[in-house]
C-alpha cells in the first residue's frame, strides 16, 4: 500500500503549507493510500534555558503548545472528510532530550491517547555552551557543534549517540516507534572541507543502533528530502544504511517530510524497491 509516513502542516513554522487539505488532496492525486501527519512536537518548557545560537533555530522549530489543540481538531476533521479515499494517520514528529525526558512523557501522557502514529527524532546535539540545531544552517552546525567537539567525526558519534539513546529512553507507552533521517547529521557534508565519512567506531555505533531497531521492532523513517539539500543530495539514511536495515529485516517507511505542497510524494519512485 502507497504510504507517506512523514508529513508537516501549515502549523509548522519553518514551513510553506498554507493548507494541509491541498497536500492531502495531492497524496491522493498521486494514489497514496496512506498518508501520516506528524507535526513537530512543541519543544520542552525550559529548553529556551539551554538555546544557544540562531534564535531563529528555536522559534521556527515547532508548532506551539497553545496550537496543538486546534492541529488535533483540523487533522481530525480532515481525517474525516477523506476516510473514504485516504488512511490518514495523526500524531508528531517528537524531538529527544535527554535533559527533559519527564516533560517529554507528561505530554505523550496528555496528548498520546489522540494519536495513531509518530516519529522520534533528533535535531539538536548538546555544543558550545548548550543546544544547537544540526539542520539549521550550515554556519549554525559547523560552528556551534563540529568545530566546538573537534571534528565531524565526533560530531557524528555524538548525533548515533543521541539516537541510540532515543530508542532506550522511557518516554511511556505512546512514544513514537519510528526513527526519523537517521543520518540528519550528514546534511551539510558536501560544505566542509574535512573527513566526512564514517569511521569504523561509527559504522559500529551505526551497527549496534540498527541491531536495537531490530530487537526492538521500531522502523526508519526512509526520507526523501535528502535528495533536494545541495549540501547532501541522498537519502536518510544513505543507501548503506538502508541495506542493512533492509537485511535486518526492519520496516522502512517512505516519508516525503513536505514541508510544502511541491514536497507531496516527492522522491517515491527512487526509493520504492528499499519498501
Amino acid at each position: 500500500m502507497k504510504r507517506d509516513g512523514h508529513t508537516h502542516t501549515e502549523f509548522c513554522p519553518h514551513g510553506k503549507v498554507e493548507d494541509t487539505e491541498l497536500l492531502i488532496q495531492r497524496a491522493i492525486s498521486l494514489g497514496f493510500k496512506e498518508y501520516s501527519i506528524t507535526e513537530h512536537a512543541p519543544l520542552p518548557k525550559g529548553i529556551e534555558k539551554l538555546s544557544i545560537g540562531d534564535p531563529n533555530v528555536w522559534t521556527t522549530a515547532s508548532m506551539a503548545l497553545n496550537d496543538v489543540d486546534n492541529y488535533f481538531k483540523r487533522m481530525n476533521e480532515l481525517r474525516k472528510k477523506y476516510a473514504s479515499d485516504i488512511i490518514i494517520h495523526i500524531g508528531f514528529e517528537l524531538d529527544y532530550f535527554s535533559e527533559f525526558e519527564g516533560w517529554t512523557r507528561d505530554f505523550l501522557a496528555e496528548y498520546g491517547p489522540q494519536t495513531d502514529d509518530g516519529i522520534l527524532s533528533v535535531h539538536f546535539l548538546e555544543g558550545k555552551d548548550g543546544l544547537h540545531g544540526i539542520d539549521y544552517s550550515f554556519e549554525e552546525y559547523q560552528t556551534g557543534v563540529v568545530d566546538y567537539l573537534g571534528s565531524f567525526e565526533k560530531a557524528q558519534k555524538r548525533y548515533y549517540q543521541k539516537v541510540l539513546a532515543s530508542l532506550e529512553a522511557d518516554l511511556g507507552p505512546f512514544k513514537p516507534t519510528r526513527l526519523g533521517h537517521i543520518s540528519l547529521c550528514q546534511k551539510f557534508e558536501r560544505f566542509f572541507d574535512q573527513s566526512v565519512d564514517y569511521p569504523s567506531e561509527n559504522i559500529a555505533l551505526v551497527h549496534t543502533l540498527l541491531t536495537r531497531v531490530q530487537q526492538e521492532k521500531y522502523s526508519l523513517d526512509l526520507n526523501t528530502a535528502g535528495f533536494y539539500k545541495q549540501g547532501y543530495q541522498q537519502t536518510y539514511p544513505q543507501v548503506w544504511i538502508t541495506k542493512k536495515a533492509n537485511a535486518l529485516g526492519i520496516p522502512l517507511v517512505y516519508g516525503s517530510d513536505t514541508h510544502a505542497l511541491a514536497d507531496v510524494g516527492q522522491g517515491y519512485e527512487k526509493i520504492e524497491k528499499w519498501l
